[in-house]
């Protein structure tokens, strides 16, 4: 069915139809996006999901559309002015992985549109509804996530100001997404003392920002307050005593567990007094980590561990020799999928695979891995070249020193562990959940798009391939230490 989005009307029609069979309007806009229901209603205005016609693959997308309920002609222009900047914002904020992707933003019969990608999955509020209270070690995974976000978002100068389980959406690859910045606020050096628009969900709004006055911390009070109602399944209005001047919380988990240390790091993120709380994302992810560093996956939770964030890993100039060359232009021209194949057959003319013991070149470039002797003895000049290549030109998000680092911290030693390299083959995106039977495939394109893909991703073939030896890992390792990589 296709939606009509005349605010008057709404009605559903057949596919087939260009025009709405009630009120004569035009159903696809700009020629291209087919709302096809009604997703939700804001402030300013309404969402619908829709159906992107241009793309062969025909992928859904998010249409809001602007409809202030703000009255008189001033509160309508400020309200289309946010509108216009949210769309700004989202423009720059959208390359984050876990940032809805602005995909347009125009305007049509004198309404504004902005267009999203749109993340299939559910709202943390939905995931409360359906599956109960989140455990102690569903929020800490969640908080790590969302941190990471906020860190992002921050340092554009812009705060969020409507955190709150309505708008994280766990994705149905189990990834989170912060959305809805039609609340967010840049941040001026000259307007941080300024009071604003009083804006954002009451329940989870800070004091300041109540009063006009929104500050980063803002915005990781909001998270502490989420995280709070979705231990406890209770309105934050209820979990907050304003007689004893204190957060009430505990009286309400009814036998969910919930460690102290975690218990003051969030009653320090929801402190109503602004100087008594986290100052920064990195204050509260330096003490998150100190008091977590030793917990561990279960394949029952919700969340999976987050990625952590591209580090700048030092490294000398490699001289890039001739052989290396064409893996050079490959990676240059971001070609991520043909770099990871001429890897591979670098890798095996390298390791001295013979052409020669296979029937065909064909069989020989189908090797699913190089075997235990090859990577043992695989030269250390050859495998700090091909390092260097594919981190410089992914930014330090791909490599074997960036698998390395996560297989690593992940408590992966020369040993084999089978639960290690599921969680490392989850992570970096190698296998779908806990089991490796799960393998995701390289025909998998979206996996080779740099924005989308898990840190680690690549290379793949010579040793994360389907049907790879799994300990082949930990000697690869081993080997990488070795040439101190």
């Amino acid at each position: 069915m296709r939606q009509c989005v005349n605010p008057d009307c709404l009605f559903l029609n057949p596919d087939s139809f260009q025009f709405c069979q009630k009120c004569g309007n035009k159903l696809l806009l700009r020629e291209r996006y087919a709302p096809q229901s009604i997703l939700g209603q804001g402030g300013f205005g309404r969402t619908f999901l829709a159906i992107d016609e241009d793309k062969p693959s025909k992928p859904y997308c998010v249409i809001k559309q602007f409809l202030p309920q703000a009255q008189g002609t001033d509160s309508i222009e400020k309200a289309s002015q946010l509108f216009a900047q949210e769309a700004q914002r989202l423009e720059e904020l959208g390359k984050h992985p876990q940032i809805p992707e602005l995909m347009a933003y125009f305007t049509s019969d004198n309404r504004q549109y902005l267009v999203q990608e749109f993340v299939k999955g559910e709202t943390l509020q939905t995931e409360l509804d359906k599956n109960g209270v989140f455990s102690e070690q569903q929020i800490k995974k969640l908080l790590i996530e969302v941190l990471q976000i906020l860190e992002f978002v921050h340092s554009k100068q812009v705060i969020h100001r409507d955190i709150k389980p309505e708008n994280l959406i766990l994705s149905s690859e189990n990834k989170l997404f912060l959305v809805d910045f039609g609340a967010a606020k840049i941040v001026k050096p000259q307007q941080r003392t300024a009071t604003g628009t009083i804006i954002g969900s009451a329940e989870y709004c800070a004091p300041e920002q109540s009063m006009g006055k929104p500050l980063f911390s803002s915005d990781l009070y909001s998270l502490g307050v989420t995280c709070l109602h979705l231990l406890t399944g209770v309105s934050p209005f209820d979990l907050y005593s304003p007689m004893e001047g204190e957060w009430v919380w505990r009286d309400f988990l009814n036998g969910n567990v919930v460690s102290d240390e975690l218990g003051k790091i969030l009653e320090k993120l929801a402190s109503p007094i602004a100087k008594h709380r986290y100052q920064s994302v990195k204050d509260v992810m330096q003490e998150l980590n100190f008091v977590d560093q030793n917990v561990r996956r279960s394949p029952s939770q919700i969340l999976p561990p987050p990625p952590q964030p591209p580090v700048k890993i030092p490294r000398p100039s490699v001289t890039v020799t001739s052989q290396y060359q064409k893996l050079e232009k490959l990676l240059a021209t971001r070609k991520w999928r043909e770099a990871d194949e001429e890897t591979k057959r670098v890798m095996l003319v390298v390791a001295e695979v013979k052409k020669s013991d296979f029937e065909s070149e064909e069989d020989w470039l189908n090797l699913k891995s190089l075997d235990f002797k090859s990577i043992d003895n695989f030269p250390c000049e050859d495998l700090r070249s091909i390092d260097w290549l594919w981190a410089t030109y992914s930014n330090d998000k791909f490599g074997f020193s960036v698998q390395k680092r996560i297989y690593q911290s992940l408590g992966g030693t020369e040993d084999f562990d089978h639960n290690i390299w599921n969680a490392f083959a989850n992570r970096v995106g190698w296998i779908k959940g806990e089991v490796y039977e799960n393998f995701l495939y390289h025909s998998d394109v979206s996996f080779y798009n740099i924005k989308k893909s898990p840190e680690g991703r690549l290379p793949h073939l010579v040793v994360g391939g389907y049907h790879c030896p799994r300990g082949l890992v930990c000697s690869f390792v081993s080997r990488l230490e070795d040439c101190e990589i």
